[in-house]
């Protein structure tokens, strides 16, 4: 029997995991928005039916999973509405912490399956990053430099910040990004012992004057130190990773589909190279489709218990305590210890 998945929230987020699960050939798709123009282009465009609310949803279908593609103030309506369920639910990357300790007991209780967003960990260069580090290919890590930069209003072209929650300063874009790039480092490495941090409201973006757009993190992984730049008021959207050891050094600009390491003994860069399937309409060339329909597949066999989600909500509730803690450390003055 087919699967009924519920995409709860058709603005971008949305539309693009109906796109992804229709690439894994899931065809029974119901997509629930309030907003009638964002239903009727999702029917358009994907040929699925939609609903205008929850209740109607429930009322008319079994759902064997819900994706939780909301603005991340509001995902724990849902998330708690899948536990009482006992559905799966996979959740867009968290930046609020809106009750996670009891979500995460009740699922625990019922067996639930909670899938947040890890969607960097499914980037191809990431993968081979994480493999790279596990053989200990570099030697002794000394530091990591990573810069995660993007401009604010480009990523939705077609509306004003202001009309959606990158606007608001609980969810704003520069504080959202520190917890989406935060989980893949942290999936890989581990959690940092000590942080320390600064933010600040930079530029004012207009639409979204309030927002803090810049963060800076020194973590602190007793051997080594993760220096993290994250914010969105570059120009041009960079990703760029060096990794200090002391037999090689890597290098990754996420423009050139392919990681670098420096070997000194034969003074030459490996070029290690990686495909990426084209980005969709509308999106930076770089933000490749192929990790979200991989991280949609790791969440349909996590759903089916065939394999487990490389993310879990204590890892999520856990990251979220690394962000608060940089803001704590600017807001006191302090290292923070965690």
């Amino acid at each position: 029997m087919e699967d009924f998945i519920l995409v709860i929230g058709l603005g971008s987020m949305g539309k693009r995991r109906v796109r992804n699960l229709q690439a894994l050939g899931i065809k029974n798709i119901i997509g629930l928005d309030k907003r009638q123009d964002r239903r009727e282009e999702t029917e358009k465009n994907y040929q699925i039916n939609t609903v205008g609310s929850y209740d109607e949803a429930i009322a008319n279908y079994k759902f064997d999973a819900f994706v939780i593609s909301l603005p991340p103030a509001i995902h724990h309506i849902y998330m708690k509405k899948a536990i009482e369920l006992g559905i799966p639910a996979f959740i867009e990357a968290s930046v609020v912490d809106t009750g996670f300790e009891k979500m995460i007991r009740d699922a625990k209780e019922k067996s639930v399956c909670l899938a947040p967003s890890c969607t960097l960990f499914f980037h191809p260069a990431i993968k081979k990053i994480a493999k790279i580090l596990q053989k200990n290919e570099l030697g002794k890590i000394s530091n990591f430099l990573y810069h995660s930069g993007q401009y604010l209003p480009d990523w939705h072209t077609y509306e004003d910040v202001s009309e959606y929650y990158v606007s608001n300063k609980e969810t704003g874009g520069g504080r959202e990004i520190v917890p989406f790039e935060l989980t893949w480092i942290t999936l890989v490495l581990g959690f940092p012992k000590r942080v320390v941090g600064l933010y600040k409201n930079a530029i004012q973006i207009k639409g979204a004057d309030d927002i803090d757009d810049t963060y800076n993190l020194l973590m602190d992984y007793g051997q080594s130190i993760f220096n993290l730049s994250v914010d969105v008021v570059s120009r041009y959207a960079t990703r760029r990773l060096v990794i200090n050891g002391d037999k090689k050094q890597l290098y990754w600009n996420w423009d050139d589909n392919m990681i670098k390491i420096y070997d000194p003994e034969s003074n030459e860069w490996e070029e290690i190279k990686y495909e990426t399937i084209s980005a969709q309409s509308g999106y930076n060339k770089n933000i490749t489709e192929q990790m979200y329909i991989d991280e949609m597949e790791a969440f349909l066999k996590a759903a089916k218990n065939e394999s487990p989600f490389p993310n879990t909500l204590e890892h999520d509730h856990q990251v979220l305590k690394v962000l608060y803690a940089v803001e704590s450390s600017d807001n006191n003055n302090v290292i923070e210890k965690l």
